[in-house]
This record gives structure tokens, C-alpha cells and sequence, in this order.
């Protein structure tokens, strides 16, 4: 009778710090000298010494991502360590390593994370700073956190990250802003300096670097003050008039409900200011902007690198052909092309049990469309109406804005789709059945 076979070896993931081979626990120092195989980049590699770590060294290629299983495979059955900078869960190598073999194939050994040295030199809370990385991403996400008072930590792709962030932070109205670039934390080359955005005239430093932002907006600047729930400005947007209204915008995300880690598809995108404001309402939410005009496709990429989202996709053609291929949404907005034939129909059919489906609308053909779906499906129908003062002559009065009609719904499941233990729960009484059946009665009639 075969016995079974050993377990897979699990992959040690060790941090290292700036310090290298001197700051590491014993448990991490075993896990590398016990090693056959070490896999990290350049830098981290360099960092151990040949005599304690004699296994052989692996750099990772570029793109890193694509690599992981390719390597992993490889390298199966062997002692494996994977080295990382500071805490490997906290942006690091660790993430994909976990997605790709699973937690229970891991022993990880963290180190300090850079915003934890960072904190403790500035004496900031960890818990109440903001952290954006902008390591493999553009410098505007920062945009998307800045406001007056906070403290944001931003990790550094490069010496020339803290140049580009003062750039931004001028551009957006944070020129006040006191700026700290902390460079080599925890090694003995550990340095600082500082200065205003508004005035930086640093040269480029050391490329392992992290950047203190004390955010403090120019009260004279042209720039709208942005807050932090959706209705953003109009003047926020460029935009050629094809644009949700502020009001009727904060309404529609209302309705939408964006939750952390959800897609919406925003059809019509516009200006693209429903998937910019879902978007910012939380880092791990995603949207694509469907738009037929090229114009407005570039305007939508624009407005969301300045209002801190830039990783909102845009895709440029017409819906319902456009969607085509495009993931599973959590929600659908339609602003625009609802006459489109087929359109509501797939953006319906899309959409997973569960998921919200908000639709304006302005003209009396597209609210016929609306009023047919709402009696078939339910949900909300409401027209919202705004009205701005103005002058009128040497007094003031009210200019009503077009109303606009929203339909909104969510895709109920199907009975059949029902947990299981619920059903079971529903058949523990005589009462509960008893409903059952002349529900069922009820839908044969």
C-alpha cells in the first residue's frame, strides 16, 4: 500500500529592512541560511551575506507579477525563500505569493514597514495617516487624499517621486503643504530634509525614500474644494455640458450604494463623473466609463488622473457592443444612449443577483422606457428637480433646472438560489410551510 505523498514545503517570505542581514529576528535568519533557493530583487539580494545564505539566488524578472507561478513551479519541492522590503503584507510580494499558493503554503516573517519607521520618527499615529504608494502607479492617486489637516505617507517610486508630488500638490491647491522625504529608514544612511511644496527646490536623493505630506490647502487657490462624499463641484470637471449635475449626481450615487472592492459599469460615461465619484468614495473600488465620443473618452482619462483616480478604465465605443467582454459590474449606471436598442436589456442581463441598476434620464421617450421596466421589474422611479437662484433684474428668483427621471433596482435572486440553510431553516415549523405552500398557490393562480 503507497503511502501519501509529503506535503508541499512551505515558501518562507522573509521582510528585510534597510538595515539587511543585522536586523533580522533569528526565526528569519533561519528561515535564509536553511534556504536552497532565494528569490527577491537585486537589492534585497545583495543585502545577505554569501557565507550564512548559501543557496542559490534567483532575481525576479520584469514584470514581476507574471513571474510568480512561473517561479514557484520551478523551484517546487526545494526550500524556498522569498525576500521583501519590510512588512510583506503591506504592499508587498506576499499578496501575490498568497493569491497564487494559498496562506496555508506560507511563513512569512515580517519586518517593519516603512510607514511604521516613518511614524515613529514623525511622531504620527499609524492609524490616522493615510498611506498611498505610488510604486508601479501614477503620482495622482495622491490627489484622491488630499485634505486640509491630514497626514499622508506616500511610498516613493524613485528620488524623483518627492519632485513630482510637490508638483502635484501645487497644481491642486495644496502648495502649503509641509513636506518631509524620510530616505533610507532603519540603515545607518538614514536622512531627512524638508520644505514647502509650493517653494521645493530639492535635487533629486536616495531612491528608497518615503514622503511625509502635512496637507494644508491655499485658501486663495482656483481650485474647488473637494470634500469627501460624493456631489463634487461642478467646476471640478472639464467638461462640454455632458455632465450629472452635482444634486442629481449625489443622488444617483446614493442609489447606486458603492461598496468597497465593487464594479460599476458607467455607460454614457460623459465627463465621467459618476465613475470617478464611486471610485473615491473607497481605494478598492473599480469602474469602467463606456463612451462612444473620443473627445469625451480623453476628457473622462483627464478628469479622473486630476480627481485622484486614474486607474478608472475607459473604454470608447457604443453600448450595448461595447461591453462586450467587459468583467461582471456590482452596479450599472446608463446617463446616456437609453433609446440604444438592446442597451437596457444587457446592461440587465450583466448584472449578477444582487447587483443595482440606476438609470436618468431627461427626455419623455427614454422615461416611457422607464416607466415600462419599472412596472416589470419594481425598484424606485422618482424624478428629481433642482432649482438655483439667479437674478432677475434688480431681485433674485429661482431657475428650475431640466428634471430629471432615475430609475433605480436591484436584481433580485432567484428562489431557486436560495442558501440552502435558509431553506432548511424555513421547513422547521408547520406555520412556515404552510406559508410556503400558499405563496406557491398563490403564484400557480
Amino acid at each position: 500500500m503507497s503511502s501519501a505523498p509529503p506535503p508541499p514545503r512551505p515558501v518562507s517570505v522573509v521582510g528585510l529592512g534597510a538595515d539587511g542581514w543585522a536586523g533580522l529576528t533569528a526565526a528569519a535568519r533561519s528561515a535564509l541560511t536553511g534556504a536552497e533557493v532565494l528569490i527577491g530583487g537585486p537589492r534585497q539580494l545583495d543585502l545577505l551575506p554569501a557565507g550564512d545564505c548559501p543557496g542559490g539566488r534567483v532575481a525576479w524578472p520584469s514584470p514581476l507579477r507574471p513571474a510568480v507561478p512561473k517561479l514557484m513551479a520551478e523551484y517546487a519541492g526545494r526550500r524556498i525563500a522569498v525576500l521583501a522590503s519590510g512588512d510583506p503584507m503591506f504592499y508587498g510580494i506576499g499578496r501575490a505569493l498568497a493569491e497564487e499558493l494559498g496562506p496555508d503554503a506560507l511563513r512569512v516573517h515580517p519586518h517593519p514597514s516603512s510607514v511604521s519607521y516613518a511614524c515613529a520618527r514623525l511622531g504620527w499615529p499609524v492609524e490616522d495617516t493615510e498611506v498611498v504608494t505610488v510604486v508601479g502607479r501614477p503620482v495622482a492617486r495622491l490627489a484622491a487624499a488630499l485634505y486640509e489637516g491630514r497626514r499622508v505617507l506616500v511610498l516613493s517610486a524613485g528620488a524623483v517621486t518627492p519632485n513630482e508630488i510637490a508638483a502635484l500638490l501645487r497644481e491642486r491647491g495644496f502648495g502649503p503643504s509641509r513636506m518631509r522625504v524620510l530616505e533610507q529608514l532603519g540603515s545607518e544612511r538614514e536622512d531627512t530634509y524638508e520644505g514647502r511644496a509650493e517653494s521645493w527646490d530639492h535635487a533629486p536623493g536616495d531612491p528608497l525614500n518615503v514622503v511625509a505630506v502635512d496637507c494644508r490647502r491655499d485658501g486663495h487657490s482656483a481650485v474647488p474644494r473637494l470634500g469627501a462624499t460624493p456631489g463634487l463641484p461642478d467646476t471640478a470637471y472639464e467638461h462640454d455640458g455632458q455632465l450629472t449635475k452635482r444634486h442629481v449626481r449625489a443622488a444617483t450615487l446614493c442609489a447606486l450604494a458603492p461598496a468597497p472592492g465593487e464594479l460599476l459599469w458607467d455607460i454614457g460615461g460623459g465627463s465621467g463623473s459618476i465613475g470617478i465619484e464611486w471610485m473615491r468614495t473607497h481605494p478598492s473600488c473599480r469602474a469602467v466609463a463606456v463612451e462612444r465620443v473620443p473627445e469625451r473618452a480623453a476628457r473622462i482619462t483627464r478628469n479622473a488622473a486630476a480627481l485622484g483616480v486614474p486607474a478608472l478604465r475607459v473604454v470608447t465605443g457604443a453600448a450595448p457592443g461595447a461591453l462586450a467582454g467587459l468583467p461582471v459590474p456590482d452596479a450599472v449606471f446608463i446617463g446616456g444612449g437609453l433609446t440604444a436598442p438592446g442597451l437596457l436589456d444587457a446592461a440587465w442581463a450583466a448584472l449578477a443577483p444582487g447587483g443595482r441598476l440606476v438609470v436618468n434620464t431627461v427626455t419623455l421617450e427614454s422615461e416611457a422606457v422607464l416607466t415600462e421596466r419599472y412596472r416589470r421589474h419594481g425598484g424606485d422611479l422618482v424624478k428629481l428637480a433642482v432649482a438655483h437662484a439667479v437674478p432677475v433684474g434688480g431681485f433674485t428668483g429661482w431657475r428650475q433646472a431640466m428634471p430629471v427621471t432615475q430609475w433605480s433596482v436591484t436584481k433580485p435572486w432567484p428562489r431557486t438560489d436560495r442558501p440552502a440553510a435558509a431553506h432548511e431553516e424555513n421547513e422547521k415549523t408547520e406555520q412556515t410551510e404552510q406559508t410556503e405552500v400558499t405563496a406557491k398557490d398563490q403564484e400557480t393562480t
